[in-house]
């Protein structure tokens, strides 16, 4: 009797996405442009039909993208990739199943000037393949006319089994392509010392300060652009909707936009890999940004620094490196706390106070430094108490 192949369970893979970008011919342009309309029609359709059918008959539909090619009005679906129709229905169900559980508002309508387009196909009986070189690599991809040229920027780990492919086109024009990866997961070990541990404190005139002592700023990507992207945005106004020139500005407008963001997310994934390389636990306080953003309106400001982001990066590029980032309670008193005696000061709840000294042991503190103190030693004393 042959043996049974077991499958692995999701504690025993990791999935790893590398994310490219990819210079499409025309040709292959107009696959990815057919294969978004097909999607997003899709979708909106089944959501459509679905909402209908429980409105006015009490039913839950469950159609397939399948069904919906034999119809005679939609049989041109049969053109694009199979597999990407029926990551549609997948999406559209866990939708709705978010909706149910409360985590999210009922699904919306996809529409087609947000220009969020993309679409996601698996690898089933090797329809997917890649090649690399030095430069670039070259991925052969479901009812995509030739092989689609990629920019290899960095490399991919090897023994890991390509599991699907996402496309996507930005709203600046560039196509991207994400290849998902799963990986046996090996857990790293390192040995942690308490002693090589950090503190960082968010600074909304900064980045953060660091118990060292030093204070990092953010790129202020957006604040540096807002002047040209103001600028840009008031010509669009004044333009006609809809002509070559306002579509000509759109674009120009939508690159300013995905400069900031690129230049952003480079810097961040820098600096979350330096402190990681350098530092075995990182404490960092568990910070409800968009509370901030709102209630502090510190909106520009704090989405201009892209600090939840950076908590995400920095979270997963420890975890692969065995190493701690500990997230210090949002309740925790690292600004009211002295550093050296533990007194707590209540004046400090003004943000406007900067520098205070501690009315026990008559300790000078600035604000940011003594909070960025207090993270690190709250974060050591979890971790060794776990």
């Amino acid at each position: 009797m042959p043996l049974r192949k077991t499958r692995k369970t999701s504690a025993e893979v990791i999935r790893k996405a590398y994310k490219f970008q990819s210079v499409p011919t025309e040709e292959q342009k107009v696959m990815f442009a057919q294969t978004f309309g097909c999607v997003r029609y899709l979708y909106n359709r089944m959501l459509d039909d679905k909402s209908k059918a429980y409105k006015y008959f009490g039913e839950n539909l469950n159609l397939t993208p399948a069904w919906y090619k034999h119809i005679s009005c939609c049989r041109w679906l049969a053109d694009v990739d199979a597999l990407a129709l029926a990551n549609v229905q997948l999406n559209l169900n866990t939708a709705f199943q978010n909706f149910f559980k409360k985590r999210a508002k009922y699904p919306k309508f996809k529409k087609k000037n947000d220009h969020h387009d993309s679409y996601t196909t698996n690898v089933v009986n090797g329809n997917i393949s890649y090649r690399t070189s030095d430069k670039y690599m070259y991925v052969t991809l479901p009812k995509i006319p030739g092989e689609l040229m990629v920019k290899n920027h960095r490399p991919v780990k090897q023994g890991g089994n390509l599991k699907s492919v996402t496309v996507s086109r930005e709203p600046s024009g560039k196509y991207y392509i994400s290849l998902l990866f799963e990986y046996t997961r090996v857990k790293a070990v390192h040995d942690i010392d308490p002693d090589n541990a950090i503190g960082l404190d968010m600074s909304m005139h900064s980045f953060y300060v660091d118990s060292d002592g030093n204070e990092v700023d953010s790129p202020h990507a957006y604040l540096h652009a807002q002047d040209r992207l103001a600028r840009e945005q008031r010509k669009l106004s004044h333009m006609k909707k809809g002509s070559s020139n306002y579509q000509k500005q759109k674009l120009k407008i939508a690159k300013l936009y995905a400069k900031t963001t690129h230049q952003r997310n480079d810097y961040l994934h820098k600096l979350s890999r330096k402190l990681v390389d350098a530092y075995d636990i990182v404490g960092i306080e568990d910070l409800d940004m968009k509370g901030m953003s709102q209630a502090l309106n510190f909106g520009k400001s704090v989405s201009d620094k892209g600090w939840g982001r950076f908590v995400r990066m920095i979270t997963y590029k420890a975890t692969d490196a065995g190493k701690r980032v500990i997230k210090i309670s949002r309740w925790f008193p690292s600004s009211q706390m002295c550093h050296e005696c533990g007194c707590l000061s209540k004046k400090t709840k003004d943000l406007s106070v900067r520098e205070w000294t501690c009315p026990h042991c008559s300790t000078a503190h600035n604000r940011d430094y003594n909070a960025a103190i207090n993270i690190k030693n709250e974060a050591v004393r979890i971790y060794c108490t776990q």
